[in-house]
């Protein structure tokens, strides 16, 4: 029992401790969210001198995506709920589906909990996101064109776009750890190893992917163009 739970709820620790770890890891060596947080200032600069909608329908498709997913985790959420009321039929299915043992109810039941505590987690993560970039298109529509805008106005409205994407990335994340949740019904092991794997392609796409490269490569020559526009 006390084994089965531990790898029951593996993937939930795991997803409260990547949250926890990267920003940390973060400090040292440069992710790929906080390389494009550079591109977010870039943005937010770039729309103070500019008076058309091409803004609002950049901003506009962000929240499109992100309502899409916090409407799916809903979904997902009263799918889990359905479950519960069709045990019996998933204990059938399970005898013939997992590999190493055969699961009590109540193991089934504690699962169910923990996943849909991964499916809420997710659209809380995305509805929080979905508010930051409503503040976030706000702000930036209030911008005063007549004007210079000052940096720590630029650096508050990118802060907004920046938390409403960290909050998306939230949700995301709890997606793929999902993932190891239903590895689970399958064998223990399986949804450990599937956690595990998880954690290694995340860590992947944010500090040694091509993606990485590629936006630090934009990075370093948005920087030097700016430098050179200063010295000149």
């Amino acid at each position: 029992m006390t084994t089965t739970l531990i790898t029951s709820i593996f993937p939930l620790l795991c997803y409260f401790a990547y949250n926890i770890i990267v920003p940390l890891i973060e400090k040292r060596r440069p992710s790929l969210s906080v390389i494009m947080n550079m591109q977010r200032r870039r943005w937010v600069s770039n729309a103070t001198r500019r008076e058309t909608p091409f803004d609002a329908i950049l901003s506009g498709n962000i929240m499109g995506s992100v309502s899409f997913l916090a409407s799916t985790s809903v979904l997902l959420v009263l799918a889990v709920f359905a479950v519960f009321g069709q045990l019996s039929a998933l204990m059938e299915a399970l005898d013939s589906l997992s590999l190493d043992r055969t699961y009590s109810v109540l193991d089934v039941q504690i699962h169910l909990a923990v996943m849909l505590a991964m499916f809420v987690l997710a659209f809380f993560a995305f509805t929080l996101s979905l508010r930051q970039f409503n503040h976030f298109c706000i702000m930036l529509g209030a911008i005063e064109h007549d004007r210079i805008t000052t940096d720590e106005e630029i650096d508050a409205i990118t802060r907004m776009n920046a938390l409403g994407a960290k909050n998306f990335n939230s949700g995301i994340r709890a997606y793929y750890f999902s993932v190891a949740t239903v590895a689970w019904f399958v064998a223990e092991w399986l949804g450990v190893a599937t956690c595990l794997i998880t954690i290694l392609v995340l860590a992947h796409r944010e500090f040694f992917s091509s993606a990485h490269r590629t936006a630090a490569s934009a990075a370093v020559i948005a920087a030097r163009a700016r430098k050179a526009k200063t010295e000149g």
